[in-house]
C-alpha cells in the first residue's frame, strides 16, 4: 500500500523547498504539473498560498502533490566527521 499525500505532506515538502532553495515538482487537482523553487508559504484570510518563483501562486489545496524536482544530492557536505582516533 503507498503512502498517501495529504495537505501536511505538501506543506512539508513546499517549506522545505523554501528553505532548501529546491525545486519541486508540483501537480495540481486538475492535472496540470510545472516545476518551481517555492518561495513562501502564506497564510491568509483566503487560505493558505504557496508562491513560486516563476509561476502565479497557488492555493495549498488545489495541489494534489508536490515532491522533489531532482533526487537529494549525494554528497557528505554538512555532515559531520569525526576521527577513531
Amino acid at each position: 500500500m503507498g503512502h498517501i499525500i495529504d495537505r501536511c505532506d505538501v506543506i512539508d515538502v513546499l517549506e522545505e523547498s523554501v528553505r532548501l532553495h529546491r525545486r519541486v515538482l508540483v501537480t495540481l487537482k486538475h492535472g496540470h504539473q510545472f516545476v518551481d523553487e517555492t518561495r513562501d508559504v502564506e497564510t491568509t484570510p483566503d487560505g493558505e498560498w504557496a508562491v513560486f518563483r516563476d509561476h502565479d501562486r497557488v492555493l495549498v489545496d488545489d495541489i494534489a502533490s508536490a515532491g522533489p524536482a531532482e533526487p537529494p544530492e549525494s554528497s557528505y557536505r554538512g555532515k559531520r566527521q569525526t576521527r577513531g582516533d
